[in-house]
């Protein structure tokens, strides 16, 4: 329940976060810096209250969870760029099939650079922290992952 209540307050957030893609602003540099702090400090903080761990395993999951962090964010970086570049060409009308072909390919390779960095971190993850507490933190990040994306998609408009 705490973490549905935390997920509650994290997307209230995010919703406020993705708005200018839908009318073909883009994501300012700035504001997502700041959008990213917060969001990192509430994240940290639902990971951490759902998390059931010792002092040594903290100690040990906290830089892992930092890496991981850290490694997400330059994802999320190729994420609002080619946001951006879609609105951009969206509200230009500018989106020929030889973009389309480009743009798919680049979503589909931070998908995959995605997944990949989850494998490498659940590998650092083994035998640091219990396999329970290991799969509940990636329920954590998948769910709050789902609502980052849920969002970002419900506020971009179809390629037409």
């Amino acid at each position: 329940m705490r973490l549905y209540a935390a997920l509650a307050v994290f997307t209230l957030g995010m919703c406020a976060g993705f708005a200018g893609p839908l009318q073909g602003q883009a994501l300012e540099a700035s504001s997502m810096d700041v959008l990213r702090d917060q969001l990192g400090l509430d994240k940290k903080a639902v990971v951490e209250e759902n998390l059931i761990l010792t002092e040594s395993q903290a100690a040990s999951f906290w830089p892992i969870y930092e890496e991981y962090q850290r490694e997400l964010g330059t994802i999320d970086a190729g994420v609002v760029k080619l946001v951006n570049e879609y609105a951009e060409r969206y509200v230009n009308g500018s989106i020929t099939e030889a973009i389309a072909r480009r743009m798919i390919g680049e979503a589909i390779a931070l998908d995959e650079a995605e997944l990949a960095l989850r494998k490498r971190t659940l590998t650092k993850l083994d035998g640091v922290i219990p396999a329970i507490e290991a799969a509940r933190y990636l329920q954590i990040e998948n769910k709050i992952r789902a609502v980052v994306k849920f969002e970002l998609g419900d506020a971009i408009p179809l390629v037409e």
